[in-house]
């Protein structure tokens, strides 16, 4: 799960597009993307459109807000696997929604406040949390930060802890807002590998090439990983190097850990073997 693509509510003649962008997850946004005017008609036009052989995600309007009730009733579709909730700060609203939630239903709560940053840990602790989701640019207007770049490396590591910390998968970094720029995308998906975080979310299907392909283990880190466990194959765990460093337990297990990753998406290189 490396791609998260929104596509706006109140454009029903995309949703079938979207879902054939290989995106690993489609989310159906009624919240930023619809205007005040088209909320209850997106809602109704998602009712007719949702299918059980089309599984989404949704977006939901923030808590508080007139819309939010009504939104919510979407999730006894089948076809939703989950709720997006915006603007999440408070654990107990995430513990009373995952009691009206089926047990295959998960939620991801977006972090994009200050206050909700203070609280990732809680969030993320809540019950049926598949992961944190980032929402930067909404993030760095809250804390009166002028880029939702590198400024906010700080709050991504926190996510990151945090996540770890609750047992959840690693989150979901923010969207890239020039989608026509290839090198940006890139770019902004490296570093987020790098932090950590394991995945991405998408404002446009041209970013969910970029986005799969960039988090993705490249073909030197498997040929490398490879190595190493062919080595330990060999020889067992102990003092053996690999490209001339010592390999040890944890470069075992990252070694592990990228051939996993590979399995749904990417052939291995000749040999390449999953250890247990």
């Amino acid at each position: 799960m490396r791609s998260y693509l929104f596509v706006p509510g109140d454009r029903a003649e995309r949703f079938d597009k979207a879902l054939a962008t290989g995106a690993h997850a489609v989310i159906i946004d009624l919240e930023d993307a619809v205007p005040p005017e088209a909320k209850l008609s997106a809602r109704a036009a998602i009712g007719q459109w949702l299918h059980p052989d089309k599984p989404v995600y949704l977006r939901c309007n923030a808590h508080g807000t007139p819309w939010f009730d009504g939104d919510l009733a979407l999730l006894d579709h089948p076809a939703v696997c989950g709720l997006v909730l915006p603007k999440a700060q408070e654990p107990d609203l995430l513990i009373q929604l995952a009691k009206s939630l089926r047990p295959d239903q998960r939620l991801l709560p977006i972090v994009e406040s200050v206050y909700g940053w203070d609280r990732a840990r809680e969030l993320a602790s809540a019950p049926l949390v598949d992961r944190l989701l980032f929402g930067s640019v909404d993030f760095a207007s809250d804390a009166g930060m002028g880029s939702d770049g590198e400024e906010l490396n700080a709050v991504r590591t926190h996510l990151v802890l945090v996540s770890r910390l609750a047992g959840v998968r690693s989150p979901v970094d923010g969207v890239t807002l020039a989608f026509g720029d290839d090198q940006a995308l890139a770019n902004d998906v490296s570093r987020a590998r790098r932090m950590g975080m394991g995945a991405k979310l998408c404002i446009h299907p041209k970013q969910v090439a970029g986005v799969n392909q960039g988090f993705a283990p490249s073909a030197t880190e498997l040929q490398w990983a490879q190595r190493v466990l062919q080595q330990v194959e060999q020889h067992g765990l102990g003092a053996i190097a690999v490209d001339g460093k010592l390999v040890d337990r944890p470069v075992w297990l990252l070694a592990q850990s990228l051939v996993n990753e590979a399995l749904p998406s990417a052939a291995l290189p000749t040999g390449a073997k999953v250890t247990p």
